[in-house]
């Protein structure tokens, strides 16, 4: 699976704020993720990560004005 650092993607269960949609800060051997609702960033080994997401929402370049501040 394609992921980088800044892709916004879209997680198979919600995280307890409601939201699916997380931003990947670090990719590695694990990930560093952050919840777009409520800011909150969590590790996951990337087996687990990779077993969560249901699919790639945007790349950085992408990503409309009004998120990029999120």
């Amino acid at each position: 699976m394609d992921l980088q650092v800044g892709d916004i993607v879209l997680m198979k269960k919600p995280h307890p704020c409601g939201s699916k949609e997380w931003k990947i800060l670090r990719a590695g051997m694990d990930f560093r993720v952050e919840c777009i609702t409520c800011g909150r960033q969590v590790m996951l080994p990337r087996a687990k990560f990779e077993k969560g997401v249901k699919k790639n929402l945007s790349r950085p370049e992408n990503l409309p004005k009004a998120r990029e501040g999120n």
